[in-house]
């Protein structure tokens, strides 16, 4: 007579542990291991063996006898993961919230901030500990964000025109960010650029012959994401005035056009603002003071000085002009608008939560 195997503990659930089972296993803020469980113990309770879960789940065939016997044994609490034993913490609370406040409230002497390494000397620690405890905290001392604040006394009508631009545009206008980008380089590599290959990066020499700069004019359509440029050798009111008559010639007369520029004093010159004046279907909208992170066109011209100009090797600034129109025409039969969420609103909270810690850490 062969031996016989051990029999599986039976499973039976209420109504209520069945369909708070169920819940667990839908929830998507279980892990996945847990909901696995959970599920074994569904399966359980159809009346399916061992194997046949095991095959549903993924699970080896004795997992699944472990964690049935388990639930059987001690109810939901025995589908949790059980502590294991372990080396005891080395460092302390007490050290932990020292490195902590440390790092926060002061900087090593003659230095701007704390390394890894100077901090573990000054704490006694291990840099691996202190690297793990920055990690765990979100704590970068090597970095550091730069912010401007507008001094702009219009400031908030400022933003909300401009924004209602963005968030609620008008009908029949076209809504366009206009800017320019001056001293674009037209830089020659002093050798020839060594190719991508397996194992190594593109690379290039740190030296290069200066052939000029150009400053690229750009419009930028809010609402199609395209773009309308002209590369130009100065930027003075005289060069913004026919980029301005460019815009006319290539937008059908039967449009208004809302212009959102910034406050450079090209863009607010007397015959510019003559020039806007016998146009009445223009309507120019500035943005405020220190704030150019509002107009859309900044965030496309860091999109083709990282695509088309900063790796490039150019003997002229003609050969630049024609690199940045074969971009913009690549560009624009694939253009996109970028979708802009913050409100009004939403902007001034964060100055206000920026201008709180400001104004605790001047005191």
């Amino acid at each position: 007579m062969g031996k016989r195997g051990r029999i599986a503990p039976v499973i039976s659930l209420t109504k209520q542990e069945r369909a708070q089972l169920e819940s667990y296993v839908r929830s998507r803020s279980i892990p996945s291991g847990l909901s696995r469980r959970f599920r074994i113990i569904l399966l359980a309770a159809d009346g399916l063996r061992n194997q046949e879960i095991s095959e549903k789940v993924g699970l080896s065939r004795i997992a699944v006898g472990r964690w049935r016997k388990r639930y059987s044994q001690k109810g939901l609490g025995g589908l949790q993961d059980e502590l294991r034993p372990g080396r005891p913490r080395s460092v302390l609370d007490e050290k932990v919230a020292a490195l902590i406040h440390k790092t926060l409230q002061s900087q090593p002497p003659g230095q701007t901030h704390w390394s890894t390494r100077t901090m573990a000397d000054e704490i006694g620690v291990s840099h691996m500990t202190v690297c793990r405890v920055w990690r765990t905290f979100g704590l970068k001392p090597h970095l550091r964000n730069t912010f401007k604040l507008s001094t702009d006394p219009f400031f908030v009508e400022k933003v909300r025109d401009v924004v209602g631009l963005y968030l609620n545009p008008p009908e029949n206008a076209l809504v366009l960010c206009v800017d320019e980008k001056s001293q674009c380089q037209a830089l020659e590599r002093s050798q020839p650029t060594l190719p991508l290959g397996f194992g190594y990066a593109e690379g290039y020499t740190h030296d290069y012959v200066r052939h000029g700069t150009l400053t690229l004019f750009a419009a930028l359509d809010v609402a199609t994401g395209g773009v309308l440029v002209k590369p130009k050798k100065r930027h003075r009111h005289q060069e913004f005035l026919q980029f301005l008559r460019h815009i006319d010639v290539n937008v059908p007369s039967e449009m208004d056009i809302h212009i959102i520029m910034d406050n450079y004093t090209t863009h607010k010159h007397e015959k510019i603002r003559a020039w806007f004046a016998k146009r009445p279907r223009y309507h120019p909208h500035f943005t405020p003071t220190y704030s150019s992170w509002l107009n859309q066109v900044e965030t496309w011209f860091g999109i083709v000085t990282r695509k088309a100009i900063r790796r490039g090797s150019f003997r002229s600034t003609k050969e630049l002009a024609e690199k940045i129109d074969l971009f913009v025409k690549s560009y624009n039969r694939d253009s996109k608008p970028f979708v802009w969420t913050a409100t009004a609103e939403s902007i001034f909270e964060k100055l206000e939560r920026l201008y709180n810690v400001i104004s605790v850490t001047q005191h």
